[in-house]
């Protein structure tokens, strides 16, 4: 079973509750599910959120809404992964973040297949190296790698998931997916006030309800408005994964 794992909290440091402002009168983070529900790889999709007090309006909202929620530790977010994993009996994990409501299911789906294709893949993702916009990242991995993260990985490996395996290249087999031309220089995530209001004209001009524009619709858009990707331009990308090569690098 390939089970979509969407991590999702509401105390965010930079943009704090982020996953439920508005986005075309929805909160964004609904906006985002159901773009992943076009996804045909998933069997299942699922929110894993944190069990603190904070996040009760977040599961509560989901669960109304239909949607499967997962809770559990918030600083340990890989262990979060594996018990959600664990619970709903995946056989192969996606994951993908809260923060991403221009994610396309035709890139998941790509980044899946080719996880599929390969056979004897440990880990495949379209962030190494990063070809497409910021904000439709998608990693793949077998529950056996989770397991294996869950058990080894430590420190600040553990609050991003999947630094243990992307980081050694040289003891896992990672199948990558890339885009032609090079597109990493678009922001399409939300950290900031400036990122929401990014994404929030974009759906302005291609949301549709009910149905879900995809990868070349939002690019076609940015050729014919160039002025929005000086929206939130300037802002540096996964600082944090920066920060734990340079600390690896050091070691």
């Amino acid at each position: 079973m390939i089970l979509g794992i969407v991590q999702a909290r509401t105390g965010s440091t930079r943009l704090p509750g982020k996953v439920l402002m508005d986005l075309c009168g929805a909160p964004m983070l609904l906006r985002q599910l159901q773009r992943l529900d076009h996804c045909s790889t998933l069997d299942a999709l699922v929110v894993a959120t944190s069990d603190l007090a904070r996040d009760d309006p977040l599961a509560g909202l989901l669960e109304a809404e239909g949607r499967d929620v997962f809770r559990g530790s918030e600083a340990d977010v890989l262990d979060r992964y594996y018990r959600c994993a664990a619970a709903r009996g995946a056989d192969v994990v996606v994951r993908i973040t809260g923060d991403c409501p221009l994610i396309c299911p035709e890139v998941v789906d790509a980044v899946a297949n080719a996880y599929l294709a390969d056979g004897a893949c440990d880990y495949a993702s379209n962030i190494e190296p990063e070809t497409y916009p910021d904000g439709l990242d998608t990693e793949v991995f077998p529950f056996r790698i989770l397991e294996l993260m869950w058990r080894e990985a430590t420190g600040d490996e553990r609050e991003h998931v999947t630094p243990y395996v992307r980081l050694r290249p040289e003891v896992f087999r990672h199948c990558l997916v890339s885009h032609d031309p090079d597109l990493s220089w678009m922001r399409w995530t939300v950290d900031e006030p400036r990122d929401l209001e990014f994404v929030r004209r974009v759906y302005t001009c291609l949301h549709r309800e009910g149905e879900v524009f995809g990868l070349e619709a939002i690019l076609a858009l940015l050729r014919k408005k160039p002025e929005l990707l000086t929206v939130n331009q300037g802002v540096v990308r996964d600082v944090a994964l920066k920060r734990l090569r340079a600390k690896g690098a050091g070691q």
